[in-house]
């Protein structure tokens, strides 16, 4: 069995590479967290100076975070995979925010049993 630390590596840089071949960008950095039956993956920098701009209106920032959670959420069936595939555990839900003033993201999902549970 791998280490957490092996995992967690592991699933931050598919994500980026999720990033990128799916949004089209990477964030700056991406750091995944496991903690019981949770995989936290913090993104940084995913905004552009465009999409900062836009979020300086309220009306922005809320068209700006539906638009990015819908693409995260059009997605997901990768983000599933990509889950299943590192830590080989099934998704059983996915939570995401974005912070229009950091550019900062959080994805969590809920797994189907602790990452470390043994069959």
């Amino acid at each position: 069995m791998r280490k957490k630390g092996q995992l967690e590596m592991e699933l931050s840089a598919r994500i980026t590479q999720w990033e990128k071949e799916y949004l089209g960008r990477g964030s700056l950095t991406c750091k995944a967290d496991l903690l019981r039956d949770l995989a936290i993956v913090t993104l940084q920098g995913v905004l552009t100076p465009a999409e900062y701009d836009l979020a300086t209106k309220s009306s922005g920032r809320e068209q700006l975070k539906k638009y990015r959670n819908n693409l995260v959420e059009s997605g997901r069936s990768q983000l599933e995979t990509i889950v299943e595939q590192v830590l080989g555990r099934s998704i059983i839900s996915l939570h995401t925010d974005i912070s229009t003033k950091t550019g900062e993201r959080l994805i969590v999902f809920r797994l189907d049993a602790p990452w470390d549970q043994t069959d």
